[in-house]
């Protein structure tokens, strides 16, 4: 048998797809990447069609091999990373999907969330879920689906219709869909269900029993690195050749991992469509009582998971989107580098992207996106200022909740995701946070991470040791704002999310 030169990762995000392969020093041998389109069926609701991103996958994977001349049966395993508490229902049968697929920032599930909190369930899930009752997560996304959908209960409680997050979907298909596909998931993931109890790594059939979903449906919860495979590729698949399917991680989780965050008290900031930091807390639960997740981080060994402590923020990289798409204040992300630092400040305007409500540390699911502080001298390259530094003001405010939380103050933060290019936003989050802002040099840590999990299974990294050898700095952006700019600016952020709190009015 020919030496196995790499470990590859499937990409699934909230705007697209990408295929990597890596070499055993963390290096991108190749990738290819493939948007896919974003749906918005009426005001706060987000869908993406399941099929659509099943063939994408292919596509990418196909031309990443022929790109970059990669022969499939010299990969040693792949993993699979994903936009989490996205949530799919499918046919068992045909792999064909009972709805679109209810993206992580859909709000639809509101009143499944109030109904929640009013039979007071909030403190009971927080307890066994380490999760605050809210819209993100993938329990009432089920549940609306179960109940709005005819026909899918009956068929889900006998094994017909099955669930799964994009991790799932995917890794079920790519083993073999209908043809015996592998119906898992791993921790990371099923930790972010609102259904899992972190104590036990296992469904919680109180909470099933509760929102009423059927055990039958659910996929069997894995190690993010699994020695005993989930499955193999078959020949006739994408890579037309027979590959282990063995690893699965969130793609923030895929991050802390793909930058080797291994011990307790390393933090990562991922900056992609939301803005997400996690704490590596270990092997030792850690409740939040400052409005953070407590979440799993990865799990190496059966009935073992390291967690996190995680600050999740809904919209950042959205709203560079939103002034793209929506506004056409600019053509591409990338120019709001320049536009922005051709202003000094932001003109005393702040912006808060409120789109799904508020996310960590507040979880108000009745806010709403606000522009204050307006007045006739503000331009576009204010606006444009001002959604950057909303990125950095929201990062700052998850990382005052962890210190509350854990007692670690951290001297630097490591960074990554697509934004962590904009030199300007990462000076600006230095100098917001008043801290290090540390980015490595492999961007696409969030592919790597997974690449890791599957490679660990299969032996081409021996531990996690090995894959710290490969982590490197590319930049190192030092603070260098007063303390007093940076807390009287901090000071008008918070005025500003108070203008946000609870504009939605209760139904």
């Amino acid at each position: 048998m020919a030496e196995k030169k790499y470990a590859a990762a499937i990409d699934q995000g909230t705007t697209g797809t990408r295929f990597m392969v890596f070499t055993h020093d963390g290096k991108v041998a190749s990738t290819y990447y493939e948007e896919h389109e974003q749906i918005y069926p009426q005001a706060g609701w987000v869908e993406h069609k399941p099929m659509e991103i099943w063939e994408k996958t292919q596509k990418v994977i196909k031309a990443s091999l022929v790109n970059g001349k990669i022969d499939p049966n010299l990969i040693s395993g792949i993993g699979v990373t994903n936009q989490r508490e996205t949530t799919i229902l499918w046919d068992k049968a045909t792999g064909e999907p009972v709805y679109n697929a209810i993206v992580w920032q859909c709000t639809r599930t509101r009143d499944i969330c109030q109904q929640m909190i009013d039979d007071g369930w909030e403190s009971k899930i927080r307890e066994k879920t380490g999760l605050p009752i809210a819209t993100y997560f993938s329990g009432p996304k089920i549940k609306w689906i179960l109940d709005n959908v005819p026909n899918v209960r009956a068929r889900a409680a006998k094994g017909e219709v099955i669930f799964g997050n994009i991790d799932t979907f995917v890794i079920w298909w790519v083993t073999g869909g209908p043809k015996g596909g592998a119906h898992v998931t791993d921790y990371t993931n099923a930790s972010r269900t609102m259904l899992m109890n972190l104590r036990t790594l296992d469904w919680d059939d109180e909470i099933l029993n509760y929102l009423g979903i059927p055990r039958a449906c659910l996929p069997k919860i894995r190690p993010s690195s699994d020695k005993k495979l989930y499955g193999m590729t078959p020949k006739d698949g994408p890579l037309g050749a027979e590959v282990p399917v063995c690893g699965d991680l969130g793609d923030q989780q895929g991050a802390l991992v793909g930058q080797t965050c291994f011990g307790v008290g390393e933090a990562k900031n991922t900056y992609g469509t939301g803005c997400f930091m996690l704490l590596n807390t270990g092997g030792k639960l850690t409740p939040s009582k400052s409005g953070l997740l407590t979440t799993g981080a990865y799990g190496v060994e059966e009935g073992k998971c390291t967690f996190a402590l995680e600050g999740s923020i809904a919209i950042t990289g959205a709203a560079i989107q939103w002034l793209r798409d929506n506004l056409g204040l600019i053509k591409t992300a990338a120019e709001t580098e320049e536009i922005a630092s051709s202003v000094e400040d932001a003109g005393g305007i702040y912006f808060v992207p409120a789109f799904s409500g508020l996310f960590a540390p507040y979880w108000d699911m009745y806010a709403r996106g606000v522009i204050v502080g307006l007045t006739r001298f503000i331009d576009r390259r204010h606006i444009v200022r001002a959604t950057l530094e909303s990125i950095c003001y929201q990062t700052r405010e998850v990382l005052d909740a962890m210190y509350k939380d854990s007692g670690i103050k951290l001297a630097s933060l490591k960074v990554d995701g697509g934004a962590v290019k904009n030199n300007f936003l990462m000076q600006l989050q230095a100098d917001i946070l008043g801290v290090q802002v540390v980015r490595p040099t492999v961007e696409e840590t969030t592919a790597l991470g997974a690449a890791y999990m599957a490679g660990l299974a299969t032996g081409f990294w021996k531990d996690l040791e090995d894959m710290r050898k490969n982590w490197g700095v590319d930049r190192v952006f030092e603070p260098q704002w007063s303390e007093e700019r940076r807390e009287e600016g901090y000071r008008g952020w918070l005025k500003a999310i108070e203008r946000t709190r609870g504009w939605v009015e209760r139904s």
